[in-house]
C-alpha cells in the first residue's frame, strides 16, 4: 500500500469518527470499537511479531475491552477504569506468551510488540471521553478534522522537515477553522487540536514510512489507524485543559 493510499484511508477513518460523533454516543462507541479491530488485525505484521494469532486476539479483547467499559461508565472521569483494562490485558499478554509452543523465539520482542499493540488499542477509547466533555462532538469533529487534512498533506511529495512543516501548519489552519464555527469551541481551542493532529500524523509519518512491512496490505492498514486511534486519548487530554 503506497503512501497516498495509506493517507486516503486514515483521512476515511478520521472523517468516519467525524460522523459517528454527531449521531451520538453509541455511534460513536461503534466506531471506536472497529477502529480498535483495525488496530489488532494488523499489528503484528506491521511491527513484525513472531506469533500473529494470540497477539491480534489479545490487542482486540483490550481494545474493545476500554470502548465497553469507558461506553458504559458513568459520571467523571470517563476514563477511570481504563487503567484495570490495561493491567488486565498486560497480563493476557504473558499468558498468551506462555501458551506459545514454538519455543518463543524474540519472546522479549513479541511481547513489547503486544502491549505497545493494547496501549494504541486501549487509545481508541479516548473517543468516548471526548466526546463526555464539555465541547462534545464539536471538539471530537474538529480533532477529526484535523487529522484527515494533517493525512491527506503528508501524502504529497516532500522531504523531511518541508512535509512535517506543512502537515503540521494546515492541520492548525483546518482545526482552527474548524473550531472557529463549531458551537461550544473557539479559534484557540480549534487550533490546539490542530496542533495535536498535526504533530501526531506529521511524527507517525516520519516513523513508520521506511518500514518494509507497510509494502504489506494488513501491516498499512493498521498504520492508517494508528494516527487516529492515538488522537482519541490525546485530543481527549488536550480537551480536558483548554476546554473543561
Amino acid at each position: 500500500m503506497d503512501l497516498s493510499t495509506r493517507a486516503v484511508v486514515t483521512a476515511c477513518l478520521a472523517a468516519g469518527i467525524a460522523v459517528a460523533a454527531f449521531f451520538g454516543p453509541l455511534p460513536l462507541a461503534a466506531a471506536s470499537g472497529a477502529l480498535a479491530l483495525i488496530v489488532a488485525i494488523g499489528w503484528p505484521r506491521l511491527l513484525d511479531i513472531p506469533v500473529h494469532g494470540g497477539t491480534r486476539v489479545v490487542i482486540a479483547i483490550a481494545g474493545l475491552g476500554a470502548v465497553g467499559a469507558t461506553a458504559a461508565t458513568h459520571g467523571e472521569p470517563a476514563l477511570r477504569h481504563l487503567p484495570v483494562v490495561l493491567a488486565l490485558a498486560v497480563v493476557l499478554a504473558f499468558v498468551a506468551e506462555l501458551l506459545r509452543r514454538d519455543g518463543r523465539p524474540r519472546l522479549v520482542e513479541s511481547l513489547i510488540g503486544t502491549v505497545s499493540g493494547i496501549v494504541v488499542a486501549t487509545s481508541c477509547a479516548g473517543w468516548i471521553a471526548t466526546g463526555r466533555t464539555d465541547a462534545g462532538a464539536s471538539l471530537v469533529v474538529t480533532c477529526a478534522v484535523a487529522l484527515a487534512v494533517a493525512s491527506a498533506i503528508s501524502a504529497l511529495p516532500l522531504g523531511g522537515w518541508a512535509n512535517a512543516a506543512l502537515t503540521l501548519g494546515l492541520a492548525v489552519a483546518a482545526g482552527g477553522a474548524v473550531g472557529y464555527v463549531m458551537p461550544d469551541l473557539d479559534l484557540l481551542s480549534g487550533v490546539w487540536s490542530g496542533v495535536v493532529a498535526g504533530l501526531l500524523v506529521a511524527s507517525l509519518h516520519t516513523l513508520f514510512d521506511q518500514l518494509p512491512e507497510l509494502r504489506g496490505r494488513l501491516g498499512a492498514f493498521s498504520a492508517t489507524a494508528l494516527p487516529v486511534a492515538v488522537g482519541g486519548t490525546l485530543i481527549f487530554v488536550v480537551g480536558r485543559v483548554i476546554v473543561g
